[in-house]
């Protein structure tokens, strides 16, 4: 009976953990008016050539695939990559890959 209890306090844990992990990993970056102003100005002295996005519809949240090029901006505080997509450059975590923000 012991047992039975440890396991299911164990197993009560580990799914806390999980929603912990999963509400906090989903948690939207939000890009300060002065930091896109950092990225407008980094983009504009770093220009890149506009790809093509097929199968991916361009929102904040979206996945880009690893076949896309990611661009660093390297710029103090912004740990973000780029890439520009038609006229609109697209702010993306290079780790998981998700736009954050699009700048028009």
């Amino acid at each position: 009976m012991k047992g039975m209890i440890v396991k299911r306090q164990t197993l009560a844990f580990a799914t806390l953990a999980a929603m912990i992990a999963t509400t906090l990993h989903a948690q939207t970056v939000v890009i300060e008016p002065a930091q896109e102003i950092t990225i407008r100005e980094y983009v504009t002295a770093h220009p890149i050539e506009p790809i093509e996005l097929k199968d991916v519809e361009v929102s904040v949240g979206a996945v880009l695939p690893e076949t896309v090029e990611l661009h660093r901006i390297d710029a103090q505080d912004l740990p973000y990559s780029y890439v520009v997509v038609d006229d609109r450059t697209l702010v993306v975590e290079p780790e998981t890959r998700k736009v954050i923000h699009i700048i028009q």
